[in-house]
């Protein structure tokens, strides 16, 4: 492949590995690294040295590099932040430990909620106070704020998360905060409230922003290193990092704000999901993404994945909605879990088995990866199981010893449990494969879908070795695996485009209805928005939402309605009145009588009105020196029984396969398991559906 064209390369850096898809006028070359986590560019600098040089393309025919990271999610989880204050409202210091007065197991009385990312001692209350409304009723004490900055300094203090109390109403005070502080401590940085997440809820603003503040430093020193490399490599092409919400940014808007990073791959992979389910004209798809660390579960309706204002991060207790710290942040809506191939299995003293959410990441790795890891995981158990071959990781650096995953399976699962090696891999399989599939059901049950009536795309290195046995444990019929598939969020970072958005409260009876006030809302946020688009897509026409959220006086929650992307004027109260009631109706089937209906909020969302790159063929050499029969395990006669293995290539419209067996592909393999039969779409997807249901045409 020569570099002709527009060149754009995309880069997931997760856990375990690191996916790349590069992309020009010829097609979609791919590879996969272990994911350096200590230092994650050196990863991505070596993946594209050795991509560019393999396809004998010049750094500088480079057009776009687009990038997600996990970094900011894993420091969350694993508390490595910086080291982070509070500055807050006299009083309300210790709003981040309160919370609010939700509790996710109601009958426990024993539960333990997640700890703040800032501790006590480090948050600190300073005299000022504004009213309800952003009025002042007590000035900025700036005497004290001296005090409170030589003491941060003495504490050795990173990052400040300035939060005061309604400050969504008025930044005045955070500002002049910010300014007094930054020429104090001019090496520290700084997050406001009022920019970070200007929106009602002292608890979520303040959770977002401290979030917010405690990755910054650790972000925008690897943005730096990771800029400087590729600078470095000759490659001068713009850095995009992928939000998520589905969109780009450039590199300055993501270290001002990386709590909107969190959920950067994971979002590029319902992108890349959607996209398939409107090639395909599926209207309802559960998308399924397992990698080496990580699942997770996005619902896509019509080729759009569901989005939602908020978000919890680092849920500690199964998963349960409550359990986590939560985000005010736009983002695609979807369920996280610690399910992936490096997750280690464990049995406790009750004999229980548990897969997760602990993962050996890359290093130690796997027991099999010979990095230094000796517990069992769920790669070690599909290595044992027949559906994983040492020459599936060709070319990662990665050399497979069967005889480590056999001994650590023994000795962590299978002398626990009273089972041979092969029981205990078929055990570890079934566990995470329930846990994923609980995840989706939990999450359904949430929005209210019935996941029966959908069909399953799955992606991730890891998802097609276990898409079809958590399919039919959700009652899902037909399996789709796209062509890729091993690199999906990868690909999504390619077809995305600039997006950028922001919420933020305001309170107005519908009845006394005041488009003034309202536009004026709108163009006060307007301005940052445009700014964030066009600074990732200059000199492209945007296309503009705007959103109101309503609700009845009293209720705790709202409703999202779309309103005109223009001016309002008065003549618009009966429409958005008429808009609401259908919105309701819609959600709770009936309307309330005599309660006045309240806007509480706006958003304003703004993308690039670009075309989204079309992927062509996907030009990976497929393996082709595999057996036509590998041993695979079978659970129901506890023995390795002999079944088909074909290439990806070999699965034709004249060609289907008949479980069990396998099917090999670039960064991934499919196991089709009995009962189920795959054939290949016209447009390069394996189609997999039950034997009984027929086959896709």
């Amino acid at each position: 492949m020569t570099g002709t064209g527009s060149v754009r390369i995309g880069v997931d850096v997760g856990g375990t590995f690191t996916d790349f898809a590069l992309a020009t006028d010829e097609g979609l070359k791919s590879l996969k690294l272990p994911t350096t986590s200590d230092a994650p560019e050196e990863a991505i600098l070596g993946g594209l040295k050795q991509l560019l040089d393999d396809n004998d393309i010049a750094p500088d025919q480079v057009s776009r590099f687009i990038h997600g990271t996990t970094l900011a999610t894993n420091a969350i989880i694993s508390r490595k932040g910086a080291r982070t204050a509070l500055l807050t409202t006299e009083g309300f210091r210790d709003v981040l430990a309160q919370g609010d007065e939700s509790r996710f197991d109601q009958y426990d009385i024993n539960i333990v909620k997640p700890a703040p990312l800032v501790p006590r001692w480090w948050r600190y209350g300073i005299q000022e106070r504004l009213s309800a409304s952003g009025g002042i009723l007590l000035p900025l004490n700036e005497a004290e704020l001296q005090n409170i900055a030589i003491d941060m300094q003495a504490q050795n203090i990173e990052s400040v998360a300035i939060c005061f109390l309604h400050a969504h109403t008025n930044p005045a005070h955070e500002q002049k905060a910010r300014d007094l502080l930054q020429e104090m401590m001019p090496d520290v940085a700084i997050s406001l409230s009022s920019e970070v997440s200007p929106e009602i809820g002292e608890y979520t603003r303040f959770s977002t922003t401290a979030a917010n503040a405690y990755v910054q430093p650790v972000m925008a020193a690897y943005l730096e290193r990771l800029q400087q490399g590729l600078n470095k490599q000759g490659i001068q092409a713009p850095v995009f990092m992928f939000l998520s919400n589905g969109g780009l940014s450039d590199l300055e808007t993501a270290r001002r704000f990386p709590i909107r990073l969190v959920e950067s791959g994971p979002a590029g992979g319902a992108i890349f999901a959607g996209n398939i389910a409107r090639d395909l004209g599926e209207d309802e798809i559960l998308a399924f993404d397992m990698g080496g660390t990580t699942a997770k579960i996005c619902l896509i309706d019509h080729g759009v994945p569901g989005r939602s204002e908020s978000f919890e991060m680092a849920r500690e207790h199964m998963h349960r909605q409550g359990s986590g710290l939560p985000a005010r942040i736009p983002v695609i809506d979807l369920v996280e879990i610690g399910a992936g191939g490096g997750s280690i299995a464990r049995v406790d003293s009750l004999k229980r088995l548990h897969v997760g959410p602990e993962s050996a990441g890359s290093v130690p790795g796997p027991a099999c990866y010979q990095r230094g890891g000796d517990r069992a995981t769920v790669t070690d158990a599909n290595l044992l199981l027949g559906r994983l071959a040492a020459t599936d990781f060709a070319g990662s650096g990665i050399q497979i010893s069967t005889d480590a995953a056999h001994k650590a399976v023994s000795d962590h699962v299978g002398e626990q449990l009273g089972l041979d090696a092969n029981a205990g891999a078929a055990a570890i399989s079934e566990v995470v494969e329930e846990q994923m599939a609980g995840a989706a059901r939990e999450h359904a049950r949430e929005k209210g879908i019935d996941l029966r009536r959908r069909s399953m795309v799955a992606f991730g290195g890891a998802a097609p070795l276990h898409a079809v046995q958590v399919a039919d444990k959700l009652g899902i019929d037909r399996i789709i695996i796209p062509p890729a598939a091993g690199i999906g969020s990868a690909v999504g970072f390619l077809q995305s485009r600039a997006v950028f958005e922001i919420s933020r409260s305001i309170k107005m009876i519908l009845a006394e209805f005041d488009a003034t006030l309202l536009n004026q809302e709108f163009a006060t946020i307007s301005a940052d928005v445009s700014a964030a688009v066009s600074s990732a897509a200059p000199g492209v026409p945007v296309a503009e939402v705007r959103t109101l959220f309503m609700r009845y006086k009293g209720q705790g929650h709202h409703l999202a309605v779309e309103i005109p992307a223009r001016d309002l004027t008065t003549d618009d109260a009966a429409d958005l009145l008429a808009a609401f009631n259908n919105k309701y109706t819609a959600v709770y089937r009936r309307l309330l009588d005599g309660i006045d209906i309240e806007c509480v909020g706006i958003s304003l969302r703004l993308s690039a009105d670009e075309e989204n790159m079309a992927i062509k063929d996907v030009l990976d050499i497929l393996p082709t020196d595999i057996p036509a029969r590998t041993d695979l395990y079978d659970i129901q006669q506890n023995e390795l029984l002999s079944a088909t293995t074909l290439s990806r290539k070999d699965l034709g419209n004249d060609v289907t396969l008949a479980g069990p067996g396998l099917i090999k592909d670039h960064g991934t393999t499919i196991y089709v398991p009995r009962n189920f039969t795959a054939n290949c779409h016209d447009q390069g997807h394996i189609i997999i559906t039950r034997q009984d249901k027929g086959q896709m045409s």
